[in-house]
């Protein structure tokens, strides 16, 4: 028997479901890091007979801990943790991609594969609200986290007159906001993203270490100051399996409805 479930028990009085209290003592167990990544935890027959539960309640916490990407599972060879997906908060901070990970306790890692001074394409002229062909300065990254899996790749532009030593600062060991802030004064307030689903191509495949075609999010986000003048642009695609997005939502007070008076 697995060291970790000797001393668990599902609790027969409580109002909770047995298919929920064995996910929750599976999920602890990855999530104190009891199991990492690869390894292989106890197959349907050995959970069902270390807890006195049918075949089925395992099956139905299995499936939703596979949902979730806790886990993963392979035919004839067992059920493995799978890689901890990377949390992102995708609204409410534009604090950006370095400071988020430093924030989370990872230690994120850079390698800018561009960095110049380029003619604004038609799109990025929109977004920028610019005349295409202005100068603007692309930059280009390459995004891991620890052990130097990469998790995404996001490409930048900024006007050039906004701040023209963009284009020579290191950005592999500074976030790109605090450049901003600190060497430029200037302060990013608000921001529009916009979120699909893409496949990967060839080349963005090769970068990111997956399959040609595999799932990628791609995020859109224009940043503005305090007077909503367009900073930047920028697009960021995110390898599927290892991103998930945290969106805070508000409740904002009802508007009550206004009656003309006859």
């Amino acid at each position: 028997m697995d060291s970790y479930l000797a001393n668990k028990r599902i609790e027969r009085e409580s109002h909770l479901p047995y298919y929920i209290q064995l996910k929750e003592i599976l999920c602890t167990a990855i999530d104190q890091q009891h199991w990492e990544p690869g390894d292989r935890i106890p197959g349907e027959p050995e959970l069902c007979d270390t807890f006195g539960i049918s075949r089925t309640v395992v099956r139905q916490a299995l499936n939703e801990m596979e949902h979730e990407g806790y886990i993963t599972r392979e035919k004839g060879k067992g059920t493995f943790v799978a890689q901890h997906k990377i949390r992102e908060s995708l609204m409410q901070k534009l604090t950006g991609f370095y400071q988020d990970m430093l924030d989370r306790g990872l230690t994120p890692r850079t390698q800018v594969l561009k960095q110049r001074i380029v003619k604004a394409s038609a799109k990025v002229a929109n977004y920028l609200e610019i005349e295409e062909g202005e100068p603007v300065i692309e930059v280009k990254r390459l995004r891991s986290v620890n052990e130097d899996e990469p998790l995404l790749i996001v490409t930048s532009f900024m006007p050039a007159n906004l701040c023209p030593t963009l284009a020579q600062a290191d950005l592999e060991n500074q976030s790109l906001y605090a450049f901003l802030e600190s060497n430029c004064g200037i302060l990013i307030t608000r921001g529009r993203r916009f979120i699909e689903a893409v496949a990967a191509r060839p080349d963005e495949a090769e970068l990111l270490q997956v399959e040609p075609g595999s799932p990628l999010i791609m995020i859109d986000s224009v940043s503005y100051d305090d007077n909503n003048t367009p900073l930047e642009y920028y697009r960021a695609l995110h390898r599927g399996d290892r991103s998930r997005f945290e969106i805070e939502l508000l409740r904002l007070p009802e508007r009550k409805a206004k009656h003309s008076e006859q």
